[in-house]
């Protein structure tokens, strides 16, 4: 790619990876179809998003772990499950069609912003009904809650598996999880899913570099921009409160929903006009 479409790309992949890791998210619902529109490959783009997702979830790790926002155990215990599901994401990833993945991810997080706005948030300690042997207490810097690991493990796997074959980290799935079906804390949820994002990503990346959907020299340029978002989005977010920090994800949910409902129409269109590819 030239110099100065590089450099514009890169300016839009900084913008965005402040704005997402500031809401727990890796920016792979838009890292992707922005590469695609400055001319790389889905699959390439979705391989090359994986692997910027690792680098801006890194930074914006090193920011939540100083704050203790970050529930270490429970991530660890739910990342088995969601990295599985995105390693098997990334490595199916060619059988599904580019623009059918965008509607059903378009679908289930505009669902999840509008039930951000309008939904009380679940309280801590209260998490779906289960028996006790399943639930478990947590306890992250002043926050104390109950997770749910009967729900918890087969919804992860499920975020794992779209975020993998879509090519992002899956926190705009994650977040929601976390707050909506699981109550915990919004600042928790956010740095949780900030280091959570980083490795599904790496499982998903795997998945897709196998098959051999990957850019080396575009990924590594970019990596140092969204490593400097990484961090500027993670300081945002530690000096939100909970209710603004919820509110904001919510509206940026319902965005990147549209954006990818206007990205699989692009895709339609172009198999339309060329049905043999």
């Amino acid at each position: 790619m030239a110099v100065l479409p590089l450099a514009s790309l890169a300016g839009c992949l900084l913008f965005v990876s402040a704005l997402f890791t500031m809401l727990g998210q890796g920016g792979g619902a838009f890292y992707t179809p922005l590469q695609v529109i400055f001319g790389y490959d889905f699959h390439t783009a979705a391989s090359n998003s994986l692997f910027l997702i690792m680098v801006s979830s890194l930074a914006a790790t090193l920011v939540f772990r100083k704050a203790k926002r970050v529930d270490w155990s429970l991530a660890w215990a739910l990342e088995s499950a969601a990295a599985s599901g995105a390693f098997l994401g990334g490595f199916f990833s060619y059988l599904v069609p580019a623009s059918t993945l965008s509607w059903i991810f378009a679908s289930v997080i505009v669902t999840a912003g509008i039930a951000m706005l309008r939904q009380a948030p679940v309280s801590a300690g209260k998490p779906m009904r289960s028996p006790r042997r399943f639930l478990w207490k947590r306890r992250c810097g002043s926050h104390r809650y109950l997770i749910n690991m009967l729900h918890a493990l087969p919804l992860m796997f499920l975020a794992g598996l779209l975020s993998g074959m879509i090519g992002i980290g899956g926190g705009v799935l994650k977040v929601p999880i976390f707050v909506l079906l699981l109550g915990v804390p919004m600042g928790v949820a956010v740095g949780t899913s900030a280091f959570m994002v980083g490795l599904t990503a790496t499982s998903g990346f795997v998945g897709h570099a196998i098959t051999g959907n990957w850019d080396p020299f575009t990924s590594f340029v970019l990596a140092a921009v969204v490593f400097v978002g990484g961090r500027l989005g993670a300081r945002v977010s530690i000096n939100l409160d909970q209710f603004r920090l919820r509110r904001v994800c919510a509206v940026f949910l319902i965005f990147a929903a549209v954006f990818m409902a206007c990205e699989a129409l692009i895709f339609a269109e172009a198999l339309m006009a060329d049905p043999v590819h």
